[in-house]
């Protein structure tokens, strides 16, 4: 790469360590970007663009010349859906440390600099759908999973749930919980594959249920295949949702 160039849009992403929709492969090219007084690369295995120098911040990370993190995902507005960008802000705006993938080096972003990144911005294509998911978007989100869950939820005409919401019993901290509804007790949580294949972590999910249940809480649990079929998720969470604010009433 030359001095003037540095890497943007997806390849960004990919460096920073938030997520993209599409899987990597190594015959994805390499998206490089340039001031706009200068030719965008050309050749194999590189897709060249232009970006004014006012719009990102210019990082070296991991030895790469690279856009900062909220510009890596701005520029790659074109691409993602609105669930695509929300769970991109989520991991962008999170403090997690156990966000999968994500390099905790990174700068830390906060809403109001996207906020304002975006007004110097202005129009720029994928900007309505960037300024929707900023509003979408939530701190404390520890993995994309959460995130595609929780548009699921409201997609599926239920209210919000609460992210990573902490239960106490009395002052004992008894666990925190992917999504909830406090006010119903009602946990949602995703479990991946290391909810499976980890002992330790199958036997602490097995006593923290028994736990919230003995508080009153019903658990819900999904999975991947709950998020490719979510009607049967839906349903169960409305009934649930539903009995708690008649037993409310």
């Amino acid at each position: 790469m030359l001095p003037a160039q540095m890497f943007v849009g997806r390849t960004a992403m990919r460096l920073w360590g938030l997520p993209h929709p599409e899987q990597w492969n190594t015959s994805e090219p390499l998206h490089v970007c340039v001031m706009p007084n200068a030719a965008p690369p050309r050749g194999s295995g590189v897709k060249g663009r232009r970006l004014a120098p006012h719009r990102a911040q210019r990082l070296i990370f991991r030895g790469a010349l690279v856009v900062d993190p909220i510009a890596a995902v701005l520029t790659s507005a074109p691409e993602l859906t609105l669930v695509q960008t929300v769970t991109a802000f989520d991991a962008l705006l999170t403090s997690a440390d156990n966000y999968p993938g994500i390099h905790t080096a990174r700068p830390m972003a906060t809403r109001e600099e996207v906020q304002g990144r975006l007004d110097e911005w202005g129009r720029f294509t994928g900007c309505a759908t960037i300024r929707t998911a900023l509003g979408l978007a939530r701190e404390g989100v520890e993995s994309p999973k959460e995130s595609e869950t929780r548009l699921l939820i409201m997609t599926g005409g239920l209210p919000e749930p609460v992210v990573q919401w902490e239960v106490f019993d009395g002052m004992r901290f008894v666990g925190r919980v992917d999504l909830a509804y406090p006010e119903s007790k009602i946990a949602i949580e995703y479990d991946g594959d290391g909810h499976r294949t980890d002992k330790e972590q199958w036997r602490r999910d097995i006593r923290r249920q028994r736990e919230l249940e003995r508080l009153g809480w019903i658990v819900i649990h999904l999975t991947e295949s709950d998020l490719e079929d979510p009607a049967a998720f839906l349903m169960h969470l409305r009934r649930a949702h539903s009995a708690r604010l008649t037993a409310g009433a």
